[in-house]
Order: structure tokens, then C-alpha cells, then sequence
């Protein structure tokens, strides 16, 4: 029983992670095509997506990490 209240946040904070990655990836100057492989990735593997585009993603100059 206590699973799945201490799974609750976790999820939570995945969804806020996830929903801030797709909102960068839309606001990149990245080619479209890559755009969209980066929100499938993030959309079909959620944790492991956001990791992924954290580390590899496109950056543009200046911009913070969080």
C-alpha cells in the first residue's frame, strides 16, 4: 500500500521533467526531423528519454541546464 503513494512523486516529477524537455526540444533551432525523433524518444521512453535528450539534446549558446 505504501508503493504506491511513495511512486506517486516520482511519476509526478518524470511528468514535469518530461513536459520541460518537449517544451525546449519545440523552442531549439534544431532541423524539424530531428525535433521529432527527440519528442518520440521522450514521449515513448519517459525517464530514460529525458536523460537521453538532457545529455545529448541540442544546446544553444548560453542556455542554462535547468
Amino acid at each position: 500500500m505504501g508503493l504506491e503513494f511513495a511512486a506517486a512523486p516520482i511519476g509526478i516529477l518524470v511528468l514535469v521533467f518530461n513536459v520541460w524537455a518537449l517544451i525546449h526540444v519545440g523552442e531549439s533551432r534544431a532541423r524539424r526531423s530531428m525535433k521529432a525523433i527527440w519528442i518520440a524518444v521522450i514521449l515513448l521512453l519517459p525517464m530514460i528519454g529525458f536523460l537521453l535528450w538532457l545529455a545529448l539534446g541540442p544546446r544553444s549558446v548560453g542556455r542554462p541546464l535547468f
